[in-house]
């Protein structure tokens, strides 16, 4: 297809594993490395490199950071893109990413951008399958939803 880049996802699959395993420094050193690789116009990298580092970052504002990178990418992110990865459909990642910052920034303390992350990434829920991941996404935003409505879970602000 004309048009179309190749992106190759082998270290980003390959650091994805490896934190899976348990090696989460490795894993944030290869996508970190990745990263600084791309140029910014190669959104689909982009977005899928920022949605991984997210989770491996010991700190809320870097892990938040990195999950508004992934979403500001997602627009630019077309389904050949990430047909590698074995993902049908690009949108399909909007709900995951509206999920983490939604609860992200409900540990922040900030639930008027949780609940807007809530709204956002309900409304894309209709991206997913019925599989185990739609599923797995579909329940998070149900636990988020009650978190956000019960006071006695939110933080503590100092």
């Amino acid at each position: 297809m004309a048009g179309v880049t190749r992106v190759e996802w082998g270290p980003v699959v390959e650091a994805v594993e490896a934190a899976q395993r348990g090696d989460a420094a490795s894993a944030r050193a290869t996508l970190e490395r990745r990263w600084q690789e791309s140029a910014p116009e190669e959104h689909a990298v982009r977005c899928v490199v920022a949605h991984y580092l997210a989770d491996l970052q010991d700190d809320l504002d870097a892990e938040i950071a990195w999950d508004e990178r992934a979403l500001e990418s997602l627009p630019h992110v077309r389904d050949e893109d990430v047909a590698g990865l074995g993902i049908a459909s690009a949108a399909g990642f909007a709900p995951s990413l509206h999920l983490n910052l939604g609860d992200g920034y409900l540990r922040r303390g900030d639930v008027d951008l949780a609940r807007r992350h809530l709204d956002a990434g309900t409304r894309t829920l209709g991206a997913l399958g019925e599989d185990p991941y739609g599923v797995m996404i579909r329940r998070g935003f149900e636990r988020l939803a009650t978190r956000i409505e019960s006071p006695d879970a939110l933080p503590r602000r100092r």
